[in-house]
């Protein structure tokens, strides 16, 4: 359950760490709030956000199992271990 909770958290942050770098790189003061006016910071929330709903369109459309299989869990049968498979 953390694992998709920390990529739908790092892809939110991921627009607004590029753009953090970038004033970096063009050698700005990043922590001044004249280097984060509302307009960016709206952007980079817009771009943020369409990010995670394309990651939750993604996991929908190619997450999960197979079209019309059924996930049978492992399980003992006659005293082995079968592992878990689609049938």
């Amino acid at each position: 359950m953390a694992r998709p909770i920390l990529t739908e958290l790092g892809l939110f942050l991921l627009p607004f760490v590029l753009y953090a770098l970038f004033l970096w790189a063009t050698k700005a003061d990043i922590l001044h709030p004249e280097s984060w006016p509302i307009r960016h910071v709206a952007w980079l929330t817009i771009a943020a956000l369409l990010l995670m709903v394309g990651s939750f369109v993604v996991l929908a459309q190619f997450g999960g199992e197979p079209p019309g299989q059924v996930y049978v869990p492992a399980h003992m049968e006659n005293g082995q271990l079968v592992p878990g498979q689609y049938k």
